[in-house]
């Protein structure tokens, strides 16, 4: 009988398992995840960088430095940066002056401002996309947000919850503090959360607000200056879905493989310290020149699977993280001059916004497709590559899949 017992329990548990398998094998989806819109936003005041210097000199009343605003204005005129969208006016300082003040505490004030405008702004793009998608609301099944600042509890995930009016059912991811390279991490967590549940639709919303930058120049500390040349404010959104219902929805890219490496011992390369007076930011000057001397392994590793080997072949979303950077790849990868024409276009016109830069030049490179007839969203080409790179030094490789055209209409 003992014997009986343990077969039929063995028995029981293949079954159990079976089942399992079955609930697992029926919740995943057929085909790779999608990008099914995409929507951006940024702060409405808007800064030429060729005034910034005088705005940043003047409002930290630090005219008198005339030596370090002149080397300001010639990291602002090598930076490629035409100008950006900034949350911090005359007017935010003046009602929080602990701002203009290098190591003053103002934490509390920066802070107040991040949790009131991050989901604010997350919300701007997270409207657009939903409106290009045209699917209701209650479809949302999952939303994945991050931030770069403004950790709070209850998150900026709930707050944006609430200001859509999403479901109260909606399986929520809240991302704070990880950096430039978050564009293409987040991406990847969607993607596993919408090929391995039939039918979700995942919210994917990036805002990054810059105040906690926002310090006073210091000759000892020219960090502070290179930040400030080339960080601007934005959010960015995207639906993506697996098995699209192509009556209704129209993929714009699918995302067709993710990987992250981090570079070994680069740990100390971007850092950014949380302290009383915001955060201490630190760039070292090896950073360009560490991506270009990785940047072709980490997309050899990534193609090879698709046997693609011409760089040129390929369209991109490079994380504009500073010109040098844009210009490491370019000659690392030998590409032509009008392969990171999208990425260089998002540095001058808003800056490094952190996690949505890359989104914003994926929304370039399909509507200036568009506009131009071309065959594919992707500049006309079939595969494209997102290179996402922050702290760490980190590097996500994102590998897309353009649409034609005309299914992308």
């Amino acid at each position: 009988p003992s014997r009986k017992l343990t077969k039929l329990k063995q028995f029981n548990k293949m079954e159990s398992m079976a089942k399992v398998k079955n609930f697992l094998n029926a919740k995943r989806s057929k085909g790779p995840a999608s990008i099914l819109a995409i929507g951006t936003a940024n702060p409405p005041t808007c800064f030429n960088q060729s005034d910034y210097p005088d705005f940043y000199f003047r409002v930290t009343d630090c005219e008198h430095k005339t030596e370090l605003k002149d080397k300001f204005k010639r990291i602002c005129d090598r930076s490629a940066v035409k100008k950006r969208y900034l949350h911090v006016t005359e007017e935010v300082l003046k009602e929080n002056p602990s701002m203009r003040s290098y190591n003053a505490p103002s934490l509390d004030a920066r802070q107040a401002l991040l949790i009131e405008q991050v989901p604010k702004l997350g919300k701007e793009a997270a409207a657009k996309a939903i409106k290009e998608w045209g699917q209701p609301l209650s479809k949302i099944t999952h939303l994945v947000f991050s931030a770069m600042a403004g950790v709070d509890i209850p998150g900026a995930d709930l707050r944006l919850m609430n200001l859509l009016g999403l479901e109260p059912s909606v399986k929520r991811l809240m991302i704070y503090s990880q950096g430039c390279f978050i564009g293409g991490a987040a991406i990847r967590c969607a993607k596993d959360f919408a090929e391995n549940n039939a039918g979700a639709r995942v919210l994917v919303v990036f805002s990054d607000i810059m105040n906690m930058y926002f310090h006073e120049p210091q000759e000892a500390h020219l960090d502070i200056l290179v930040g400030h040349a080339v960080f601007g404010d934005g959010a960015a959104a995207v639906i993506v879905g697996a098995d699209p219902e192509v009556s209704i929805e129209r993929p714009l890219f699918h995302v067709v493989s993710s990987t992250q490496m981090s570079v070994p011992d680069t740990n100390k390369f971007i850092r950014a310290h949380v302290k009383e007076m915001g955060m201490e930011l630190y760039l070292s000057k090896d950073v360009p020149a560490t991506v270009g001397k990785n940047i072709e392994k980490l997309l050899v590793d990534a193609v090879s699977p698709f046997g693609i080997s011409d760089w040129n072949s390929l369209f991109y979303s490079v994380h504009p993280g500073g010109r040098a950077i844009l210009d490491q790849v370019e000659l690392n990868l030998g590409l032509g001059k009008e392969k990171l024409r999208a990425s260089r276009h998002v540095l001058s016109e808003y800056g490094n916004m952190g996690g949505s830069s890359v989104y914003f030049i994926l929304d370039e490179i399909r509507k200036k497709s568009m506009q131009e007839a071309k065959p594919t969203t992707g500049d006309g080409l079939e595969w494209g590559v997102l290179f996402a790179i922050g702290p760490g030094l980190t590097v996500e490789t994102v590998i897309l899949l353009s649409v034609p055209i005309d299914s992308a209409c």
